[in-house]
């Protein structure tokens, strides 16, 4: 497995492996990898001849420093895991690498898209995300990238960015990867204690309930919504910061729960803030 750290040395890579008739998976991450991560290289390594995985804690989608600072690290691991998942190439960059100087031009999320959900809680997120996944795709060239459903707002948000500058790029979306009691898999959640990571669990069990609520026949959006408010805000080491059904490709709030929906929460867990989701098909 191939360790790069510099943006010209990945492009040539990258792109003398595709002249050779090689296909290209990419797979962004923030590093800190877990089961999560592992299932999406495995995914690209059994669709292309090639993984390129990126590890990057970008500064612009947090709101400040000292979040920044806490995210966790631990780049031997990670190579571990990504090389037994299937990664060929990592590209771990230096901030001073991928930002020689505080970009003047960005990807600003504009719209429903960017302006609620995440987009409201964390002001600045979805734009930080965003601009870095173009910064990626433009450099891994054409490919396949692959994303979970974990962070669904993101997920819609990076196809956007695919389609609206017209990158060469096919989005491979793959489903959350869960533990055994239903915590979905996050770099974040290694910063819970142990008794709040007892009680995470309870972002998962409010999803459930309302998806079985509106598959049981429930109409009433706000009903959904207070039910799986009222079972977070009965764990006290949870603050919730939103519950929401919407439509899933717009992320509008639907006039009638029909059709394909996405039940999303977000939450801190004692310091840690998690997000969670499920689908509805319709």
């Amino acid at each position: 497995m191939q360790v790069i750290e510099r943006v010209t040395e990945l492009t040539a890579t990258l792109e003398a492996r595709r002249a050779s008739g090689v296909a290209v998976g990419l797979v962004p991450t923030m590093g800190a990898l877990h089961d999560g991560h592992a299932s999406l290289i495995e995914r690209a390594a059994a669709e292309c001849e090639l993984v390129c995985v990126s590890i990057f804690v970008n500064p612009l989608q947090f709101g400040s420093l000292d979040e920044v600072g806490r995210y966790p690290r631990d780049l031997a691991s990670d190579l571990v895991v990504a090389e037994k998942a299937g990664a060929g190439v990592i590209f771990a960059p230096p901030v001073e690498e991928m930002y020689p100087q505080m970009p003047a031009v960005g990807v600003h999320v504009a719209g429903g898209l960017g302006a609620t959900l995440e987009g409201a809680s964390r002001p600045g997120h979805l734009d930080g995300v965003a601009t870095v996944v173009a910064k990626l795709l433009a450099m891994a060239g054409a490919c396949r990238a692959y994303f979970g459903e974990k962070d669904y707002q993101q997920l819609l948000v990076v196809r956007r960015v695919v389609v609206d500058l017209s990158f060469p790029v096919t989005v491979v979306a793959c489903p959350t990867v869960r533990a055994i009691d239903g915590v979905a898999e996050s770099s974040r959640n290694r910063l819970l204690s142990r008794s709040e990571r007892e009680a995470a669990p309870v972002l998962c069990r409010a999803l459930r309930a309302g998806a079985a609520a509106i598959l049981a026949g429930e109409s009433e959006r706000s009903e959904v919504v207070a039910l799986m408010t009222a079972i977070i805000e009965a764990e006290p080491l949870v603050e919730l910061d939103y519950a929401e059904v919407v439509d899933a490709a717009s992320l509008r709030v639907p006039e009638r729960l029909e059709g394909a929906l996405r039940l999303l929460v977000a939450a801190r867990v004692g310091a840690t803030r998690l997000i969670d989701n499920v689908g509805l098909a319709g």
